[in-house]
């Protein structure tokens, strides 16, 4: 089986040289997301609950490319700025998955590309 590249226009362009996503047998692989409004390129303003809003917005534009969904979410990895923001992610992460939820780890890291507050990446099964 071969890679296949995944794109849409409704998530943002990468900001570098990496893939939205790939898949390779039954798997999609996505690149971190950040919350980047896919028209203009620029964080959302608001607060870390409508920055993840906006995270997962783009990570279900880019399931939904790749012939997927959420729901098909096998592992997320959720980058924070702030491990402070923690419950707040965990209260907007309910409104996109369901039970049973993906695998998921977070961390907080000392910063994000573009003054992100939050980045999310995730293996989904396609």
């Amino acid at each position: 089986m071969s890679v296949k590249v995944i794109h849409t226009d409704e998530a943002p362009a990468a900001v570098g040289p990496y893939s939205q996503a790939i898949q390779y047998t039954g798997l999609m692989f996505t690149s971190g997301q950040l919350p980047l409004d896919p028209d203009s390129g620029k964080i959302v303003e608001g607060d870390i609950a409508e920055q993840a809003h906006r995270v997962f917005k783009n990570l279900e534009a880019i399931a939904r490319s790749g012939g997927t969904t959420l729901s098909k979410a096998l592992k997320t990895t959720v980058f924070l700025n702030d491990i402070g923001d923690f419950q707040a992610v965990n209260e907007v992460y309910k409104h996109y998955f369901d039970q049973p939820f993906p695998a998921r780890s977070a961390y907080q890291v000392a910063a994000l590309p573009l003054g992100a507050a939050i980045e999310v990446e995730a293996i989904f099964a396609v």
